[in-house]
């Protein structure tokens, strides 16, 4: 993924107004993110524990999405698997995390969700330059390169879950 700046971030996102945009905390050192690693920047808010952002490109394009996550305690014993990376973790490291629909839908309330690691960070679990902990990935067949084309393709069908509408429009 190529850097992205703070104005480019604020205006990709599809299902919240220019001012909620324009108000939202974003990442800090964007410089010093691993770019070259990232197949899309996702965060969580420090503000407020239960927003998630995530920027991707998408059919040629930028596209943000703000997305919110209940405050649900889970078991350490359990293991829950990530829907874009396919890495399992331990208790809380995987997150429903919803969004509001971009266009008419999401202004009535409609929303769609998925299981993503809770820290948002997907591409480097794939890469293998971050670890889950308690658990461990599995080793998979697929070649590396295969592996982050299968995370994108989940997220790209996520995205277009949440455009449907204005897609179709």
């Amino acid at each position: 993924m190529e850097p992205l700046s703070d104005p480019e971030i604020r205006a990709s996102f599809v299902n919240c107004s220019k001012g909620e945009a324009r108000r939202l905390n974003l990442p800090r050192g964007l410089a010093e993110l691993p770019w070259e690693s990232l197949d899309f920047l996702g965060w969580r808010d420090q503000g407020a524990p239960d927003r998630a952002y995530l920027v991707a490109p998408y059919g040629g394009e930028l596209v943000g999405v703000t997305m919110r996550s209940p405050m649900v305690r889970r078991s350490l014993t359990k293991t829950n698997v990530c829907s874009l990376c396919i890495t399992a973790h331990a208790g809380s490291g995987v997150a429903l995390l919803a969004a509001r629909r971009a266009g008419a839908a999401g202004r009535e309330g409609n929303t769609v969700g998925t299981y993503i690691c809770a820290d948002l960070a997907c591409s480097l679990y794939v890469r293998g330059l971050k670890k889950s902990t308690l658990v461990t990935r599995p080793d998979e067949s697929l070649p590396l390169e295969d592996q982050v084309a299968r995370t994108v393709l989940n997220l790209d069908a996520f995205l277009a879950r949440v455009l449907d509408e204005a897609v179709a429009a």
